[in-house]
């Protein structure tokens, strides 16, 4: 329920008003360009908007704005993903507004957009360039400094005039102040901004330690004489900045390439098209004035801008955002061609069917934004960790500064600015979401969508994967082979009447009499149902109103599934059937015939081979399960299995201590699919906002699953040695720090290297693993 908590101080303030130029994005037609309809909201009244954030360093900073947007009403939830610089805020437009939200993120001391792509683009070139002469004035600097500060490495004390040394140490002074000012704004300026706060980032403790250095070394400059003694440390200040850059140069760089196919993907969508109008032209127009029924000519090169019909021409098309696969498939005139695909043949057009987020395009994309939002568990452990850390840092810094105050106020201050610096906790930051975000861009290269990155710990840690039959491990294309009826109809007349029945459902049986029925021309005349009810795992029931076929049939009610739900005699004949009943009884049976996958056997294998426990339940008919678990190699297996049977089933396994991975059609199994530690589905033919699983498969390849899983295990595995360099790195360097065996300069460097190297082991993942690792876990 939604209620108006108490604002803080910082949404008080007046000049906290919102900016004008968010104003306009407080209209609906504006925030649902950035926004869409909430999940799991059952009163249909919120709405979740994309962010993108600009001024995060850590995991504190995150958390500083979820808190922060929590307690502004009408905001219901929000999470902030540090690695994509994106919010995902949930609120409900009659209580709050966007600028309000927007406004609120600003007063915290961020800055905050919508997220569009382009938008996007902008922004991170914009910053890239400006990090790059930070970097470059700092490089220059150091260079300067260094060979400034030389002389006094190779010489004895009294070797340098003591006007030259005077005259070197204003020299490096003035050097460093580009540095100080331009190089290090932004540390100072998020620090500033934490302060303001009452909050700790990584940035405070940088900050100070440059201060610090900056401070004790201009002291010397101006007194050398003085009680600060004549040391300086502009060499240590220029490398220590030119090395902190550095590495965030080199962080964002890798980091964009881990994350690069998922931003291919969501930037697939063409910003302009070429529309035909009524006199036969062409006219250059924006995506969002498309509407349905319009046509488009795609040219060469060009990706497909909606969900749509070929009307002119025939061409080649790239369909890898949903196969996984970029073999160009042959589409000829009438074909139907998806958002996101790219046209490698010729221009042709095609007429308009599905636009905007409805289109399976839209529908990946949001379950990729979704995705990198969420927080696994190992991430919100480094967010609730940063802060007090963070406090540690500055404690110990204090301490050693106290200890050695008394020897030698210059050496205390240096010693802690040492400390403030090495220990710096970016590489505990980044450990995970680094990962996580690599393995889930690998995923997209296959064709494999997550929802959520948890879904990675849990599928890592299965021992027993249970398999559902239909569309799973047999293909999705079921046949109707035969067709037997009740004396009095014909075969057109029941197929007529099953087709009606079965397309209010998405089950395959289902789909296959419909698509049979519309290659026969089996429906005539228009039959009416109302009252219409899906018994999931069992069949559909429905009340006929009027049917020209057979009079006798009017107001009567129907019955399509099993024999059971059916009320009939069980089958005899060794084949998969599907059965029409009335009130007073059979009507006709479908018998049906569908193929195993051709690579179902050797996913079952490799899935034996690893040690894991595999398993079929069904609801289908006990010889059709007997036949395909003995094809593929499944011994253990249940049939006719309704869904709470299912549901049974998974619970004994779940007392017994075991971790499951449910794989299933994505819609018949949607109980069991939430009820398993983890779940896979067939998004094949399925809506993906139907698909209710852990990990779609959006090109139905079983074969993936054992890959699926060794990557999984390889991800946590390089987690955990994330998160283990982290600590000891900490353990080792905060020591040599506090008692002054680290450098200022020396400390920065090791911060430096320690988060490239956690960004580089996680880059590891964005190789695909080919082969399930056959011992025991």
């Amino acid at each position: 329920m939604l209620t108006s908590a108490p604002t803080t101080d910082i949404f008080s303030d007046e000049s906290n008003s919102p900016n004008p130029s968010w104003v306009i994005l407080d209209t609906q037609d504006q925030w649902q360009a950035f926004s869409q309809a909430a999940a799991n909201d059952p009163t249909h009244s919120l709405v979740e908007s994309s962010l993108l954030l600009d001024g995060l360093r850590c995991a504190a900073c995150s958390g500083t704005i979820e808190r922060g947007l929590g307690e502004l009403p009408g905001v219901v939830s929000a999470r902030v993903s540090m690695s994509k610089k994106r919010a995902s805020v949930v609120w409900s437009p009659t209580l709050t507004k966007p600028s309000t939200i927007l406004s609120a993120i600003q007063s915290m001391g961020y800055s905050a957009n919508p997220a569009s792509h382009n938008e996007n683009q902008l922004n991170v070139t914009k910053k890239s360039r400006a990090a790059f002469w930070r970097w470059l004035v700092a490089g220059f600097c150091m260079m300067q400094v260094m060979m400034y500060a030389s002389p006094s490495y190779f010489t004895k004390a009294g070797d340098i005039a003591p006007d030259i040394a005077i005259l070197l140490n204003w020299a490096s002074w003035i050097l460093s102040l580009p540095v100080l000012v331009f190089s290090s704004s932004t540390f100072f300026a998020n620090a500033f901004r934490d302060l303001k706060h009452r909050q700790v980032s990584m940035d405070l403790p940088v900050a100070l330690g440059i201060a610090i250095t900056f401070i004790v070394s201009s002291a010397a400059t101006f007194a050398p004489h003085g009680w600060w003694g004549d040391k300086i440390y502009f060499d240590s200040l220029t490398m220590f900045v030119f090395f902190l850059l550095s590495a965030r140069l080199i962080e964002v760089k890798l980091h964009s390439k881990t994350l690069g196919s998922m931003e291919a993907l969501v930037s697939r969508i063409p910003e302009n098209i070429e529309r035909q109008n009524l006199d036969g032209s062409y006219t250059r127009v924006l995506n969002s004035q498309l509407k349905v029924g319009d046509i488009a000519r795609v040219h060469i090169g060009e990706a497909f801008p909606a969900d749509g019909k070929l009307v002119l021409g025939d061409t080649r098309v790239d369909e890898s955002l949903l196969t996984g696969e970029s073999t160009p498939i042959q589409k000829n005139l009438h074909d139907k061609v998806v958002a996101g695909s790219y046209n490698l043949g010729q221009t042709v057009n095609i007429v308009l069917e599905t636009i905007g987020e409805s289109t399976q395009y839209g529908q990946i994309v949001n379950l990729i934004n979704q995705a990198a939002i969420e927080k696994p568990r190992l991430s919100q452990l480094a967010d609730r960790v940063a802060r007090p850390f963070l406090l540690f840092v500055i404690l110990s810094a204090v301490v050693a500064a106290a200890l050695l105050w008394n020897v030698d106020h210059a050496r205390a201050l240096m010693t802690a600015a040492a400390v403030l610096i090495v220990t710096c906790p970016c590489a505990l930051s980044l450990a995970t979401p680094a990962a996580m975000l690599s393995s889930a861009s690998a995923f997209v290269k296959r064709g494999i969508l997550i929802r959520r990155l948890q879904a990675i710990e849990s599928i890592a840690n299965i021992d027993t994967v249970i398999f559902d039959k239909t569309g799973t491990l047999t293909e999705d294309h079921i046949e109707v082979q035969s067709i037997t009826f009740k004396q009095g109809f014909t075969e057109n007349g029941v197929l007529a009447l099953a087709a009606a029945v079965a397309q209010h459902s998405m089950h395959p049986v289902s789909r296959a009499l419909v698509s049979a029925s519309q290659q026969r021309g089996a429906q005539e005349s228009p039959i009416i149902l109302n009252n219409i009810q899906e018994v999931v795992g069992a069949g559909i029931s429905a009340s006929l109103q009027a049917n020209a076929t057979n009079a006798d049939l009017v107001n009567t009610n129907l019955k399509l599934g099993s024999a059971k739900f059916c009320g009939v005699s069980e089958p005899s004949e060794l084949s998969q059937q599907v059965f029409l009943a009335d009130a007073n009884g059979w009507l006709a049976t479908f018998s049906l015939h569908e193929a195993v996958k051709h690579n179902a056997a050797l996913a079952i294998q490799q899935l034996k081979d690893a040690h894991l426990s595999v398993e079929l339940l069904s609801g289908d008919q006990a010889h059709t399960v007997i036949n395909t678990a003995k094809e593929i190699g499944i011994t253990q297996f249940q049939a006719a299995c309704s869904p709470q049977e299912k549901l049974s089933r998974l619970q004994t396994l779940k007392q017994q201590g075991k971790n499951i991975l449910m794989v299933g059609d994505g819609l018949n199994d949607g109980p069991i699919l939430a009820s398993a530690h983890v779940s896979i589905a067939m998004g094949k033919g399925v809506p993906l906002t139907l698909a209710h699983a852990d990990y779609v498969l959006l090109n139905g390849d079983i074969s993936q699953i054992p890959q699926l899983i060794q990557h999984a295990r390889k991800t946590m595995a390089i987690i955990k040695q994330n998160i283990a360099w982290a600590i000891v790195y900490n353990l080792v360097c905060i020591p040599l720090a506090f008692f002054g065996v680290l450098s200022a300069w020396l400390a920065g460097l090791g911060m430096a290297v320690s988060s490239i190297i956690v960004v580089l082991n996680a880059l590891r993942l964005t190789t695909f693993s080919e082969t399930l690792d056959t011992k025991a876990k």
